[in-house]
């Protein structure tokens, strides 16, 4: 069965309205779109309490992520509910208002040692705003390590290393994404704690734009060292099915997502940014109330495995392959996809065992080395997968270490030594020529001139740009692709 054909469109103001705040604006004193994703290996099942209800009591409340009804019978809204689902990557445990355990994952900032809490100033008293903080420990999202995370005025936590205008798009965690506005009140925070194993941003009393009449939201996202993230929700005033997304995306989850450069086909100095999201979970915004509770654990993933024969003999849902030349294991779709294509891994795990990879015994870039994609087919050769890409451009010399350039090999070193080598002779055979014209190396070159040689002139143009800006800052093109895989 072919592919569907792929479609571009522009993203509303509002997936580009967020403002970043430069590190160092902090701090305090004190104290994108409905998208199509991965819905391999989903199951849901529902854990009830004694007392059971009638089947005339009970009913269907949620709607498959892939478009069929999911078979989830619920007790009424006096009955004690666990509702957990099995995602690719996490397993999510909803804890309804009655729920002990909903109760055990507040956490609460006020009694907590204030000189771990910080109240960001900025933050609190505008709207559509966005900062940048460092964790004090490695937190695992989707497998990869982050240390560096913006929390934004709207009810979730960009987790991407590359900062672009459309922070709603993907790469999130979101306990409830919508256009919260903590300036209209001087009672509204936002506020970060870190205790060294857990990091915890509360919105406090915050209130929809243009909706202040129906009350404030108090709700904490919670990101565990060990992976873990939990979603608090301490007051909730309204449906969240009431919440317009008119002028702002409304929703509740995680998304993820892997970036790919490539040369601008309009401005050669430029690079063109494509980031597309492999995996989102979503939450029934239905079930987001005030006191519940949300808990999401991590699933193993391939990117744990450190060996070619423990990645290979994962029993993981993922398709896990050992690339040697990076030294990882991978099933292609992390946040490392460009270096796995540009390697070559996907083809070089073909037919080939553990042991073909240690009788080579030579070993390549580290995992974290620079390259660049090389040119060839981008598709998978697996499931059908459908993936959302989000498009901008940057300027070649403002990309990060991680992505500038490919690598430099010893032929490519040896070649330029040698023509800075001659280079260098050159002049300065022609100094020591310049120096002394009685020389017999002066004479012999001067007997051999052409008379029609034509003399180079060298000057400084000290005012002259070697670079020219491509693009204003602020007038990125940016874009929304979405793409079915086949």
């Amino acid at each position: 069965m072919g592919c569907s054909p792929a479609w571009t469109f522009t993203l509303d103001c509002w997936d580009s309205a967020y403002c970043l705040l430069l590190p160092g604006q902090d701090a305090g004193g004190g104290s994108g779109r409905a998208a199509k994703r991965i819905t391999q290996g989903w199951s849901r099942r529902a854990r009830e309490s004694p007392g059971q209800a009638s089947e005339s009591d009970r009913t269907q409340l949620s709607q498959d992520p892939g478009g069929g009804t999911l078979a989830i019978d619920t007790l009424p809204d006096n009955g004690t509910r666990v509702v957990e689902d099995n995602h690719s990557y996490y397993v999510s445990r909803l804890y309804g208002p009655s729920e002990p355990r909903s109760r055990e994952l507040w956490v609460d900032v006020a009694k907590a040692n204030q000189s771990q809490v910080k109240v960001h100033r900025i933050l609190s008293n505008t709207h559509r705003q966005a900062s940048r903080v460092v964790l004090s420990f490695d937190f695992p999202f989707y497998g990869h390590p982050l240390r560096q995370i913006t929390i934004a005025t709207g009810g979730f936590i960009f987790m991407g290393d590359t900062i672009h205008r459309m922070l709603t798009a993907t790469q999130y965690v979101a306990p409830l994404m919508a256009n919260f506005n903590p300036g209209y009140s001087d009672n509204s925070t936002v506020a970060y704690f870190d205790n060294g194993t857990v990091f915890i941003v509360q919105w406090d009393h915050v209130y929809l734009q243009g909706r202040e009449d129906r009350g404030s939201f108090t709700f904490q996202a919670a990101l565990h060292q060990d992976g873990r993230i939990v979603f608090g929700y301490k007051e909730i005033p309204m449906s969240v099915l009431e919440i317009s997304s008119s002028q702002h995306p409304v929703k509740a989850g995680l998304s993820d997502a892997f970036m790919i450069l490539n040369p601008s086909p309009d401005v050669p100095e430029s690079r063109r940014r494509t980031i597309f999201e492999y995996h989102r979970v979503e939450l029934d915004p239905s079930k987001v109330t005030s006191m519940s509770a949300v808990e999401f654990t991590p699933l193993p993933t391939c990117l744990q495995h450190r060996t070619c024969d423990a990645c290979v003999s994962s029993d993981l849902t993922f398709n896990c392959s050992w690339c040697h030349v990076l030294q990882r294991c991978s099933s292609g779709f992390d946040r490392y996809r460009q270096e796995w294509l540009a390697y070559g891994c996907a083809q070089e795990a073909e037919g080939r065992t553990c042991e073909d990879f240690q009788d080579e015994g030579h070993y390549s870039s580290s995992p974290n080395g620079s390259f660049s994609p090389l040119d060839g087919d981008l598709t998978t050769t697996s499931s059908s997968l459908f993936i959302d890409s989000l498009t901008t451009e940057d300027l070649q010399n403002n990309l990060s270490p991680k992505t500038k350039g490919p690598p430099v090999h010893l032929g490519t070193i040896v070649g330029i030594v040698l023509a800075v080598l001659l280079v260098a002779a050159i002049i300065l055979a022609g100094i020591y020529i310049n120096g002394h014209p009685t020389s017999n190396a002066a004479l012999f070159f001067i007997e051999r001139r052409p008379h029609h040689w034509p003399a180079v002139k060298f000057r400084n143009h000290p005012n002259h740009a070697t670079y020219t800006e491509v693009e204003p800052s602020g007038h990125e093109k940016e874009g929304f692709v979405e793409a079915e895989q086949c």
